[in-house]
């Protein structure tokens, strides 16, 4: 990790995520990162929860057995963080035994966290291994591009989108910010890859960490979606306040990975949204779950 010129500088949407996730180390399990603007004002949940995987994983050593991936993390959002304020990530190391790891990290703005996560950490090891198995949707080939349907909005999108282009989205049911009337059903399919290039070296941690990015961005839409509602309902409030990854298995974000995503439940302003996340193999890869606030 090493210290960035600038995160805002003119850069392809991917390069600009890659930028902030490079954290600069300050002191021992200390380390901190920027922000990239948003409409809102506020920081996106993706990128802090992505940079606070980074930082506990630049905690980790190799103790001759193999990296240790990690395998799962729970978070929650607590304040709204300020794109003006940089990020000091604080790694707590809590438990390194004979085949897991322990971490966790604050996201702390004007001394106060805005976001808390423990992740657990797993050597390679042989086991027991069965999966729930994908449906038959239509590949991305046959979809049309979300940065597409994007590039067709109004102006009020576009330093949005700067931040969505990184990932290419496409949705097998209809787009929820160009439909602005979808059907209501409880589930959707997602498909979802880099709008980019990385290098050939990148870390499983750092695919894993891209997930993280990409993946808060639509983890409410079943809930949304659920109801006949888009992102530009009239009076629509939205807010991760927590959000859950559990990863199965490697896999790489330059391929297509396909969310199947449904909503069990919506009530007292809050629903929840889940997702089960598979190659274009079949492989299942990542599972999560995010409630939100969500609000009329």
């Amino acid at each position: 990790m090493s210290p960035k010129k600038s995160p805002h500088e003119h850069r392809a949407p991917l390069d600009h995520v890659m930028a902030v996730l490079n954290l600069e180390e300050t002191a021992p399990d200390r380390f901190t990162g920027h922000s990239l603007p948003e409409i809102s004002g506020r920081i996106y949940g993706g990128q802090v929860m992505a940079q606070a995987l980074i930082a506990a994983g630049a905690t980790l050593v190799d103790d001759g057995d193999g990296p240790r991936e990690v395998h799962s993390f729970h978070g929650y959002f607590l304040r709204p963080g300020d794109l003006s304020v940089p990020l000091e990530l604080a790694v707590e190391r809590l438990h390194d035994g004979r085949s897991f790891s322990t971490r966790r990290t604050h996201a702390i703005q004007n001394g106060k966290p805005i976001l808390s996560m423990i992740f657990s950490f797993q050597e390679e090891q042989e086991g027991l291994d069965h999966q729930s198995r994908m449906p038959n949707v239509p590949m991305p080939g046959e979809l049309r591009s979300g940065n597409d349907i994007y590039s067709k909005l109004d102006e009020e999108f576009a330093a949005k989108m700067l931040r969505t282009g990184a990932f290419d989205f496409r949705h097998v049911e209809s787009n929820l910010l160009a439909d602005v009337s979808p059907a209501s059903q409880l589930r959707q399919a997602v498909w979802l890859r880099v709008n980019g290039s990385l290098p050939d070296r990148t870390s499983q941690l750092m695919h894993r960490a891209l997930l993280a990015y990409a993946c808060d961005q639509v983890m409410l839409e079943p809930v949304l979606r659920a109801h006949g509602l888009s992102w530009m309902a009239p009076g629509l409030k939205i807010a991760s306040l927590d959000h859950s990854m559990w990863f199965h298995r490697p896999f790489d974000m330059r391929d297509w990975l396909l969310f199947v995503q449904s909503s069990p439940s919506a009530q007292g302003g809050r629903g929840l949204g889940e997702g089960l996340i598979y190659d274009t193999s079949g492989r299942l890869v990542a599972s999560a779950a995010q409630e939100g606030m969500v609000r009329t």
